[in-house]
């Protein structure tokens, strides 16, 4: 589709060619030859170029090509693009005229009428409606037509941009700009912005979002290091329906509030809240116990909250996060290594409402804290203890009697877990389906046999670098038909 650049069908005929590059992703570097026999805009009448209006598109120049490769003017001439040398070194973000048209006789539209012509608007919006915003905008280039279905605003609920050289500032005002026209300083469409993995993006870019899409609702950022507290208040800020909010690696930011200085608490006097319900706040290694206390005082519709790798946080961050946060269902400590048994019992103050607990690799958790989870929080489905090496068969046995719906398990390299545990999971919890002991060196055949026998709906065993005999898999597959089997034993296959 995006071949097509120069080219207009059907009764639109053949457009003035203006445009220089397509948006693209980091691994497209085709650049966009001119097409023959293409009329300039100096043959169109004043009133086709006054409803002309800008189409935004990215390039990446290639590394190559880029010095030598022309590019056509907005006269139709050949330009060498190493004129400009601001372009060669990044993604840069160019305005692109819309498509124009000039006449053609009634017989040579007939001619060159294309199949794909002949689909009515909707049938266009359906096909557009599943392409990613780097083709939407490729789209806009083909002709009159397609360029107005293109931005139609129906199709411009969610912008999603990738690359680590893309020019992500760039990229964003350019595109908001383009869909403010309709209701201007404004979108009121877009929704959901995706700017995982772009490196370049900083907090100018999200300021843009902050002051231009007062209806977003998601906000990813994974890997956009460059962000800070202040773009992070400007969106919580500005934008009051946001419920999903993605900073993962952001290690600049430490704190999500509604007041510039993060060491202050939300007054009562003005009973405002973030409406945020996911919040992933993964490798986010600055984040400490006051930022956290923070963050729950300012979000306490929070569901699910993930923490992995914020190695600075302590139990007591958790007592601030059940004291405001209580309906959290989903929580991620996986490798806080200051995390212990205190922190836990905080934890299983959530009591009904938690469904998914990670504590893996929090070293200084035991059967004692796993008692206080066992006791509070009876509804839980996930848990995951992978190298919590304190933990042994007695909290096993409290987790089993006490959640009897848990769906899924990993105590791999608990080294104190043996069959007896097992055998108690076994009869308590028959409806298990993910089990991963893998590294547990006390577990033999007869506990995996006794989890085979009453487990029937196992999907998932991991039991790599266990010393368990071929036959006690053999045993495992015979009951459990639906089961893989993760192993590295030689003799079974």
């Amino acid at each position: 589709m995006g071949a097509n650049n120069g080219k207009l069908y059907g009764s639109e005929g053949k457009g003035s060619s203006s445009i220089s590059s397509d948006i693209s992703s980091s691994t497209d570097h085709t650049p966009t030859k001119a097409p023959k026999n293409v009329a300039t805009t100096e043959g169109l009448d004043s009133s086709t170029r006054t409803l002309s209006t800008p189409s935004p598109g990215l390039i990446l120049p290639s590394k190559s090509s880029s010095l030598s490769s022309p590019a056509l003017s907005s006269n139709g001439h050949e330009t060498n693009s190493s004129s400009s040398s601001s372009a060669l070194a990044e993604t840069v973000a160019v305005i692109h005229p819309q498509p124009g048209t000039h006449t053609r006789s009634r017989q040579s539209k007939t001619h060159h009428l294309a199949p794909i012509d002949l689909l009515p608007d909707h049938a266009l919006l359906q096909i557009f409606s599943h392409l990613p915003t780097n083709q939407l905008c490729r789209c806009a280039r083909v002709c009159r037509r397609w360029y107005n279905l293109a931005w139609d605003p129906r199709l411009w609920g969610t912008v999603r941009l990738t690359g680590e050289l893309l020019h992500a500032d760039r990229a964003i005002r350019v595109l908001t700009h383009r869909l403010c026209q309709d209701t201007p300083n404004v979108c009121l469409t877009l929704e959901t912005v995706v700017v995982n993995g772009c490196k370049r993006l900083t907090d100018r870019g999200l300021h843009v979002v902050a002051q231009c899409c007062p209806e977003l609702r998601r906000l990813e950022v994974s890997g956009c290091y460059n962000i800070s507290n202040d773009a992070v208040f400007e969106v919580v800020s500005r934008c009051p329906n946001l419920e999903h909010l993605n900073l993962s690696g952001c290690s600049k930011v430490t704190c999500i509030s509604l007041t510039q200085e993060a060491s202050l608490q939300l007054s009562p006097l003005h009973g405002q809240q973030i409406s945020i319900h996911f919040l992933d706040m993964t490798d986010c290694f600055s984040l400490e116990d006051e930022g956290l206390r923070t963050i729950a005082s300012h979000c306490p519709r929070l569901t699910h909250l993930y923490l992995r790798r914020c190695t600075r946080l302590t139990d007591e961050a958790l007592r601030h996060l059940a004291l405001h946060c209580p309906s959290i269902r989903e929580l991620s400590l996986s490798d806080c290594r200051l995390v212990g048994d205190f922190g836990l019992r905080e934890v299983a103050r959530l009591e009904g409402c938690l469904r998914y607990l990670s504590v893996a690799h929090c070293t200084r958790i035991t059967d004692v804290g796993m008692r206080y989870v066992a006791r509070y929080c009876p509804r839980l489905r996930y848990l995951n203890a992978r190298g919590c090496e304190g933990l042994t068969d007695h909290g096993l046995s409290h987790l089993a009697r006490s959640c009897p719906k848990l769906k899924s398990l990993d105590v791999g390299k608990c080294p104190l877990v043996s069959d007896s545990g097992l055998e108690q999971l076994a009869m308590y919890c028959q409806g298990l389906r993910r089990v991963s002991l893998r590294a547990c060196e006390s577990v033999t055949g007869r506990g995996l046999k006794a989890l085979a026998a009453n487990c029937c709906e196992l999907q998932l065993l991991n039991v790599q670098d266990c010393e368990v005999s071929p036959e006690a898999l053999r045993f495992v597959r015979h009951h459990c038909r639906r089961c893989v089997i993760e192993h590295t034993n030689p003799a079974f296959y």
